[in-house]
């Protein structure tokens, strides 16, 4: 039974395609701060909590990791502040650019021997914002984007293996991540993207012949729409 690692697995996005992992028979190892064993109610499900945006325990995490058998890497974890840049403290900056890209790049660094050998699955849960310019996004955007770059330039390294690298790109998605935002996904259906349609391009990816990659896969909502919150 081949293994896989999900980063944010406890919510949204990646608890869903931990859920749909386990439901195609894949042993999952799912990291974040606050995840348990009995989170999922699966024997192939084991939790590991670390805080990703802290160098420490990124570093403990990787160490960790390198007693196991890796077939998938799914980088998921990251959050988004969107304010003016003078706006936002230095920690915040500094936590997000180390969640949402090195963190993604030091899990990739231990892990790559064995996604290679074993003709292994890198994705990386990107944004769209890697592949556009908003404002109030200049340090989220320049993380998404470097992430693609990283992966875009691993693509070409490894290309002599059997690895398959892709970034899924998802417009706004339903899930905890604008929990601490002034504004949130559309609630109609059409103008949203679900945590399930994420999930279902993971899926594409890991029934794809062998040979064909589709190295960047971007999801849209059919119409585009947003709330924002009542302060």
């Amino acid at each position: 039974m081949k293994l896989a690692v999900v980063t944010g697995a406890s919510s949204g996005i990646g608890k869903e395609i931990t859920l749909r992992l386990l439901e195609l028979g894949y042993r999952v190892i799912g990291i974040s701060r606050t995840i348990k064993d009995e989170d999922f109610d699966s024997e192939n499900f084991k939790s590991i909590q670390a805080d990703l945006s802290n160098e420490k325990q990124t570093l403990q995490l990787c160490k960790e990791l390198k007693k196991e058998d890796v077939s998938i890497l799914v980088n998921c974890a990251g959050f988004g502040r969107f304010e003016p840049h003078e706006e936002l403290s230095a920690m915040t900056i500094v936590d997000m650019s180390f969640l949402n890209l090195t963190a993604p790049m030091l899990l990739t660094n231990t892990l790559l021997r064995d996604l290679k050998k074993n003709d292994g699955y890198l994705i990386n849960i990107n944004s769209i914002e890697a592949i556009r310019a908003s404002k109030f996004a200049g340090v989220y955007s320049a993380t998404k984007a470097g992430l693609k770059a990283f992966s875009d330039s691993l693509f070409e390294e490894t290309r002599r293996s059997g690895l398959s690298i892709t970034n899924i790109n998802p417009d706004m998605t339903e899930s905890g991540f604008y929990d601490a935002l002034r504004f949130e996904t559309s609630h109609k259906e059409d103008e949203k993207l679900l945590a399930s349609d994420i999930a279902d391009a993971v899926e594409h990816i890991l029934s794809m012949r062998k040979g064909a990659v589709v190295s960047d896969y971007t999801i849209r909502s059919l119409k585009f729409g947003i709330s924002k919150k009542k302060l």
